[in-house]
């Protein structure tokens, strides 16, 4: 099921967008595409210029409970679309809003589609509660894993033929031709809790062996501004780059899934921790290899047969 089924003309997309994430902006790309030539959609956005110019779209802002609800009662529909919406790992109040939308929306006879989702972790028992009694007033669901399936199925007590599991929808974007033999290493990194000191250090001599070995430059692709940017830097700062791989090594900022594509494209090998790093360069035809942060990490890398190690299991120093 894609959205496309339900034949709405204006619909509403709510997700994580204009938020200056390549994963969630190819997430929206998809999505665009699956929809009906006719269709007119609102999309919200933290940042609406950019997604109105990358896009050409219209949008609301996402970050206005006040201005979501009014683009709804203009619309004929509303989409979750892709990423884990109904969560309160973010925080009860996040959670809350999607609530409030989908009521909404139910009360003013519109449908509500779920594309594309993860479910959870929802950690408070208020939380599995609310999203009980949200699931039933779902028309169609599509979930991104089998987890995420069941855990609807145990919270809101139905099964709709209608619902399905479904691959990432980023694998539907074109392909492109990989030209990268003796190209750099490219990293799609991002900061993460499972990381020691002891970790980053053990990680940062083996790339800086592997890229002196086989002679390599090494290009750091930011894919989230706020949480990605800089990384590189900062880990030179706390002494754990070795010089020899700061010589070889910059960061590259992105605007576009397809620039990140067209780098990986060029790569001699991609590094992915971002699952839509993983994801849009194994698109681009390149050598992947994952370095797993969260279980869709692992399972895109199991699915990929390509090689991957599970942060949480890396060796010792």
């Amino acid at each position: 099921m894609t959205p496309s089924s339900a034949v709405l003309v204006r619909p509403l997309l709510c997700g994580y967008y204009g938020e200056h994430n390549i994963g969630d902006d190819a997430l929206l790309q998809a999505l665009l595409q699956s929809l009906p030539a006719e269709a007119r959609p609102c999309i919200t956005a933290a940042d609406q210029q950019q997604v109105q110019q990358q896009f050409g779209v219209d949008s609301c802002n996402r970050r206005s409970l006040r201005s979501t609800l009014g683009a709804l009662g203009d619309c004929d529909g509303l989409i979750l679309g892709g990423g884990s919406l109904l969560q309160d790992s973010t925080s009860w109040r996040s959670l809350l809003y999607y609530a409030v939308l989908i009521g909404t929306a139910r009360l003013q006879g519109k449908p509500v589609i779920l594309w594309a989702q993860g479910l959870g972790p929802l950690r408070r028992r208020r939380s599995r509660l609310l999203v009980g009694r949200l699931l039933p007033l779902v028309a169609a669901a599509s979930w991104r894993d089998h987890q995420s399936a069941q855990l609807a199925q145990r919270l809101g007590g139905v099964s709709r033929s209608a619902d399905i599991v479904g691959a990432d929808p980023v694998w539907t974007l074109a392909p492109m031709h990989w030209r990268g033999r003796g190209g750099p290493i490219v990293l799609a990194w991002r900061s993460s809790s499972q990381l020691r000191d002891d970790d980053w250090s053990c990680l940062l001599e083996a790339l800086a062996a592997l890229a002196e070995q086989n002679d390599r430059q090494v290009l750091w692709l930011p894919l989230h501004d706020g949480q990605d940017c800089g990384l590189m830097e900062g880990l030179q700062q706390r002494g754990f780059v070795p010089e020899p791989l700061a010589r070889r090594s910059r960061e590259i900022r992105l605007q576009r899934p397809e620039e990140l594509m067209a780098q990986a494209s060029a790569a001699g090998l991609v590094l992915a921790m971002r699952l839509h790093g993983l994801i849009l360069s194994a698109l681009a035809g390149a050598p992947v290899s994952a370095l797993s942060y969260d279980p869709k990490v692992a399972a895109a890398a199991e699915a990929l047969g390509c090689p991957w190690a599970d942060l949480q299991q890396l060796p010792a120093a």
